[in-house]
């Protein structure tokens, strides 16, 4: 039986590395040292240095154009999905983005959840139930931003929001979630490594909340005194995922950010 790819690899790169030598030899004209005169090798340099100067310029444009296509990737999976909001309405448009997300909606007066099976595909009996608002989202895992809160901005009766461990969820997008002031009773916010505790201070708003779970947030150092002064402003809200002794050991060493909370 053949040896997995991975493993043939290193047997495989000391020929990639002379073959792309000889590339730069051929590019420049060489030739062998016994017909080439002693006043030619500077000539020879220079075009070598040349030739590794124009390959590693190729190399900064690959990969810039790599970047910009990992940002439109980014917000292409974050478009507004306004085309369907305008034939199904808001309720259907927002189930499908999320959907689309390999998530899960829930619909008011309704206990089980419409999800994605093992290979990402989803049934389009939720089209049932396009005028019935939705209670529940569940987008934890996705590619959400802070444009792509354009789908869930509507939904005036979401009772429950998971947004686990979403890679490109930040302060930003947090702050657009006081839309749900009114509604919003469940929140999660575990995992997502660019939320800080500035991000935290914009969710006073939410002043329904029931359930908070901040686990494992990376980026905020002081947990211990940020859930503190969220139970202060969010005094009817169990906040979990966070310990009062979380970060309060380095406070005699360093000064800490406070953030500003208000009612």
């Amino acid at each position: 039986m053949a040896a997995p790819r991975l493993l043939q690899m290193p047997r495989i790169l000391p020929h990639l590395k002379l073959l792309q030598t000889s590339r730069i030899l051929a590019l420049v004209g060489w030739r062998d040292s016994r017909h080439s005169s002693s006043s030619s090798l500077p000539s020879i340099k220079h075009r070598i240095l040349h030739s590794l100067n124009n390959y590693f310029h190729d190399i900064e444009t690959v990969l810039d154009w790599s970047s910009r296509l990992k940002t439109w990737n980014l917000r292409r999976k974050n478009a507004h999905y306004a085309y369907t909001e305008r034939l199904y309405g808001p309720y259907a448009a927002a189930a499908y983005y999320a959907l689309s997300k390999k998530g899960g909606v829930k619909f008011k007066g309704h206990i089980d959840w419409h999800r994605v099976d093992r290979k990402g595909r989803f049934s389009w009996d939720f089209m049932q139930y396009k005028d019935v608002p939705l209670e529940g989202i569940d987008l934890s895992n996705s590619p959400l931003t802070f444009r792509g809160l354009d789908n869930l901005v509507s939904l005036t009766e979401l009772r429950e929001l998971y947004l686990r461990n979403c890679p490109h969820l930040d302060d930003w997008a947090l702050s657009r979630l006081h839309v749900f002031k009114d509604s919003l009773e469940v929140l999660s916010l575990a995992g997502c490594p660019h939320i800080t505790e500035r991000g935290l201070a914009t969710l006073h708003h939410l002043q329904k909340l029931q359930h908070l779970d901040l686990s494992n947030l990376p980026s905020v150092p002081n947990k211990g005194l940020i859930k503190i002064l969220l139970e202060e402003v969010l005094p009817g809200c169990q906040i979990v995922g966070m310990d009062y002794f979380d970060g309060l050991e380095d406070t005699e060493e360093q000064p800490l950010l406070v953030p500003e909370l208000r009612h």
